[in-house]
């Protein structure tokens, strides 16, 4: 795919269970605890997209999303496309041109817990994770077997924003020898030997007894943080 025929997109859960969240919180869910929706952090997901077509000007895009009006449009063009009857969990993907295009993708994705999508904190490692009860979780997390790319990664504006522009991502994954069922990740590496992110996932790590993500910019730096993306559940832990 050529640079200059990208699409911006992010990529959010459906989930019916959500609808409960107002009356049943936590009330820390933020957008879900103020609004009844089944899908997960869409003001977050909108506001990675108009920060997006911001940055590349795509004035058409920005008036698509921009504002109440936007978030709106979105959130209705989202329960269309999955229709009334949906019982089940799914992962959307939504993907806006420059032209201000939306369009909507979706697969099946696995349940989890209420809790698990909205953490009061992220258990230190080997600690077992306990619900609020006292009771071991019903659904553990995967483990993932973590490797780091053999080759470096320069930053960019597709580092930083997530577009279908993606050879960077690609090239890593295949020098890791990754499919899409593997539960495998392999974690991109700046030219200056630090994490810049990984290919499809946040990473943390463990440091002097806290958990740490590499820093992101307010925007695209050609210095500033890492390089990294935007991520939406990233920003909502650090905003927690």
């Amino acid at each position: 795919m050529a640079a200059d025929e990208f699409h911006l997109f992010s990529t959010l859960r459906y989930d019916p269970q959500l609808t409960d969240v107002p009356q049943q919180g936590p009330q820390h869910a933020g957008w879900n605890y103020d609004n009844k929706s089944p899908i997960y952090m869409l003001d977050h997901h909108r506001d990675r997209l108009l920060k997006a077509a911001s940055h590349w000007g795509w004035e058409r895009a920005v008036q698509t999303l921009e504002g109440p009006a936007g978030l709106e449009s979105l959130a209705d063009g989202l329960e269309d496309f999955v229709g009334p009857d949906q019982s089940s969990p799914l992962r959307l993907k939504i993907l806006v041109d420059r032209h201000g295009q939306v369009t909507f993708e979706k697969a099946d994705t696995p349940r989890v817990p209420i809790r698990q999508l909205f953490p009061t904190r992220l258990p230190a490692p080997r600690e077992r994770p306990h619900s609020p009860g006292g009771e071991p979780p019903k659904v553990q997390a995967q483990c993932y077997a973590l490797v780091l790319d053999g080759a470096k990664t320069v930053r960019s504006e597709y580092t930083h924003f997530k577009t279908t522009h993606r050879p960077m991502y690609d090239g890593a994954r295949q020098r890791a020898n990754i499919s899409p069922a593997d539960l495998k990740e392999v974690l991109t590496v700046s030219p200056d030997g630090s994490v810049m992110e990984a290919s499809i996932t946040t990473p943390y790590f463990w440091r002097k007894g806290r958990w740490v993500t590499p820093p992101v910019s307010d925007g695209y730096s050609d210095i500033d943080g890492s390089g990294g993306q935007e991520g939406t559940s990233r920003r909502w832990a650090l905003e927690r």
